[in-house]
């Protein structure tokens, strides 16, 4: 082996192992990172609130330090101060999802978290599945690539052949032999593997999305070209966005294919299908639940690119609309001035001048006249009570209690009298619920006793309908009582 193989070699292995994913491997607390790791985050739970995750995972370290782990092994700080580590580390990415702030496993993480499954699920094996598989992956892209229509078609027509033969013998025999038990074993243990790999995936097409999002708006920013250029420039880069990446660009090729509702409503139907044949019982727990959780992972896949997609292309349309290259040169000189003159501070004998006042800004001429020169008048008086006009009976008699004529009415009884019975002989358009309320209320204004036993009256409401009510027996006066008696 020459030198310059060695060195290339050494710098591919250095390379790696300044990658995020191999530096949560390898790190001093790296079986705390994982096992944390994969209790907050799961199939079904791609994203946490941020409050949420610290509370749990100040929930996990205190129940390792009850159970007498030792500190040397968790990481010091409160969970909040660890999250913020693992963010800056490039484990863990904060958005905003709904309104609310949360943490998402970036690519590096859910490689590191599907590394160490694969590791602790034990040895791999080099299986008839895993081999067909590649074999057959191998057979697509010879067919893929073959130019020679002769040759494909007679690749095609021995496959049509086998297929024959495959449906004649079961029409013959009327029955389909399944694998037996081992062997569909291995078939599902396959399909674990291959969906392992889709998270960092998918994950790895959201950042890239992400990372080309703020690539044009760094871009932008420094842009000195006419505003035009920019804006048929960058939105039609904005409407392309999954074609501007590689990763985004092998995601197009792979949504077309699980993108559709009915292909994912098959794949969950068929794991379902799966779970109830007898093969499935050789599977442990942990394996019968990541098998059903496929579907779900590849849909939530599909939805975090497509989220990040729209993000992506929202912020590059807002950026390039309020785009404003003056300003933004004016900024970065203001910024630049405030460093250097911060910079002139940093001395131990600098003397600084206080700032005893702010400076007066110069409005110019401000305006002394409105549009309309007259002077604001008061609103037009409302008028009496005796000029409105009722179009509709019906309407006032769903209204209020008539005060006029039951104030006339308790006028011309006895000094005192029973509220009950005297609501029982009161005309017939102030029986209303809301007229014994009135009259109650110019009872208590008139002065009432309470009396012993329960009285009840029937209201006639407008429509004709009746009700019935009960209360304490009250005695009445007709005319207010005066304070010397």
């Amino acid at each position: 082996m020459t030198g310059s193989r060695a060195e290339a070699a050494y710098s591919r292995a250095v390379a790696a192992f300044s990658t995020p994913t191999l530096d949560l491997l390898h790190g001093r607390f790296a079986p705390f990172v994982v096992a944390s790791l994969t209790m907050l985050f799961t199939a079904d739970r791609a994203s946490v609130p941020i409050a949420d995750a610290h509370a749990e995972l100040a929930e996990v370290m205190d129940e390792l330090r009850g159970d007498g782990e030792d500190d040397r092994r968790l990481p010091a700080g409160s969970s909040r101060d660890v999250c913020r580590n693992w963010v800056r580390l490039g484990w863990l990415v904060q958005q905003i999802d709904d309104e609310v702030e949360v943490y998402r496993l970036s690519a590096h993480a859910v490689e590191a978290l599907e590394i160490s499954g694969r590791t602790g699920a034990g040895r791999t094996r080099v299986s008839n599945s895993r081999v067909r598989t590649l074999l057959d992956a191998v057979e697509h892209l010879s067919d893929s690539a073959e130019a020679d229509p002769v040759r494909r078609l007679a690749r095609l027509r021995a496959e049509r052949d086998l297929l024959d033969a495959e449906i004649s013998r079961i029409e013959e025999s009327g029955r389909a032999d399944p694998l037996d038990d081992d062997e569909l074993l291995e078939e599902a243990e396959n399909v674990l593997h291959l969906a392992r790999e889709l998270p960092a995936d998918f994950t790895r097409v959201a950042e890239s999305l992400k990372a080309m999002q703020r690539d044009v708006v760094a871009h932008l920013r420094r842009d000195e070209r006419p505003t035009g250029e920019v804006l048929r420039e960058y939105l039609q880069r904005a409407q392309d966005v999954m074609q501007s990446t590689p990763e985004g660009r092998a995601f197009s090729g792979a949504l077309r294919l699980i993108g559709d509702p009915e292909r994912i409503d098959a794949l969950t139907e068929q794991l379902s299908g799966l779970l109830s044949q007898p093969f499935a019982r050789l599977l442990d727990s942990s394996q019968r639940a990541e098998l059903d959780a496929v579907g779900r992972r590849v849909e939530l896949g599909v939805e975090e690119v497509l989220a990040a997609q729209r993000r992506a292309s929202h912020v590059i349309t807002g950026q390039v609309k309020t785009h404003d290259p003056l300003r933004d040169r004016q900024i970065d000189d203001l910024l630049r001035d405030v460093i250097a003159g911060l910079h002139g501070w940093s001395g131990p004998a600098t003397v600084v001048d206080p700032v005893r006042s702010m400076p007066l800004i110069d409005l110019g001429h401000l305006r002394q006249t409105t549009s309309d020169i007259r002077p604001p008048r008061a609103p037009a008086p409302l008028t009496d009570a005796d000029d409105v006009d009722f179009l509709d009976h019906d309407t006032r008699a769903w209204g209020g209690p008539r005060y006029a004529e039951l104030e006339a009415y308790v006028g011309g009884l006895t000094d005192e009298f029973d509220l009950a019975e005297a609501f029982r002989h009161i005309p017939v358009d102030t029986r209303r619920p809301v007229d014994l309320l009135g009259l109650l209320e110019i009872a208590h204004r008139n002065g009432l006793a309470d009396g012993d036993g329960i009285s009840t009256v029937e209201t006639l409401r407008p429509d004709g309908t009746t009700r019935r009510f009960a209360f304490g027996a009250v005695t009445a006066r007709s005319t207010k009582e005066d304070a010397d008696e």
